[in-house]
């Protein structure tokens, strides 16, 4: 089975990370529970570190952030470059929420803040039939965003979508390139905590239908164990 080079590229709240941990803390619960022999690489961009080699790497997941991707910081332009040269290389990768959208900007697509607003809480999002990474015709899923893809890479294929986030889930055409805006590495527990975290940020009544959205149960396993399949495999 490969390692798993996890790219953190923000952090948890203070007040949140003794609970829950840090974000890859999370992907690793998330991973070990279909795959408990696989191992992991953290390389923690706020600490400083640099992206690894992408050609010495077995496989790539890129965390969450509070930042955009298009932000004007050394360190996104560097992660952009290292994507792109994992993605020449065929190297198993997988994005989530900013790094689904750094992908996405990085081979092409266009991000940006949408007129939509806060998306929290419980999202329902559509499957596309036959995709190869995840079953059903629905998923819910836990999410926190104002970001979004607006427009994917002429090579990425939408897997996943809803109204609300119509890019919400991509494959790539090199057939080892996965990225999903919601995020199944959340428990409920957090996932409402990240609501907490929006008020007085995102409109009241948001924020409580978001809170509200949470008391039905989440598929994060179902999306979990795809993604960790995908890495260990390395392909849909």
């Amino acid at each position: 089975m490969p390692r798993i080079a996890i790219i953190e590229t923000g952090l948890v709240a203070p007040q949140h990370r003794e609970r829950h941990g840090s974000y890859p803390q999370m992907f690793e619960r998330m991973i070990r529970a279909s795959h408990p022999a696989i191992a992991f690489d953290v390389i923690s961009i706020p600490s400083g570190q640099a992206c690894p080699d992408p050609d010495k790497t077995e496989a790539i997941l890129i965390t969450g952030s509070a930042a955009g991707v298009y932000d004007e910081r050394d360190w996104i332009a560097q992660l952009e470059e290292f994507v792109r040269a994992a993605y020449a290389s065929k190297t198993p990768m997988v994005g989530i929420c900013f790094g689904h959208q750094l992908i996405a900007q990085a081979l092409g697509g266009l991000v940006r803040k949408s007129e939509k607003g806060w998306g929290i809480g419980r999202h329902v999002y559509r499957i596309v039939p036959g995709n190869g990474v995840i079953e059903g015709e629905h998923i819910a899923l836990a999410c926190s965003h104002q970001d979004q893809v607006i427009e994917a890479p002429a090579h990425a294929r939408t897997i996943l979508s809803s109204d609300f986030t119509p890019h919400a889930g991509l494959l790539y055409a090199n057939g080892v390139t996965l990225s999903v805006q919601p995020h199944p590495e959340f428990d409920v527990d957090y996932a409402y905590a990240c609501c907490e975290l929006r008020e007085r940020r995102a409109p009241e009544s948001v924020v409580r239908a978001a809170k509200a959205s949470l008391a039905e149960p989440l598929d994060s396993a179902r999306l979990g164990g795809a993604i960790a399949r995908f890495l260990a495999t390395g392909s849909a």
